[in-house]
């Protein structure tokens, strides 16, 4: 469900419970351009998790691979200060 920054403004954010009881997200419409999404915080957790859990699997995949290195911390921000 898209709906309008100006409808935001004008009913505040009781809209988003009422909205998000029909609608798993609503997108906020600034000026003609989709630019937030609004989401109960039920399904932000789900969708967090599963971010989390990816994240987590292709660690797994670069340690079987063996793509990583081993190095104290003092190499670790070192190198970090280097990038930067």
């Amino acid at each position: 469900m898209i709906i309008n920054a100006n409808e935001v403004k004008t009913k505040g954010v009781s809209i988003f419970g009422t909205l998000l009881e029909k609608f798993d997200e609503l997108i906020i419409n600034v000026r003609g351009k989709n630019q937030y999404v609004v989401l109960d915080i039920e399904r932000y957790k789900e969708l967090r998790a599963n971010e989390l859990d990816l994240a987590y699997l292709k660690s797994l995949q670069d340690i079987k691979k063996g793509n990583f290195k081993i190095q104290s911390a003092k190499e670790h921000v070192e190198e970090i200060k280097n990038e930067l």
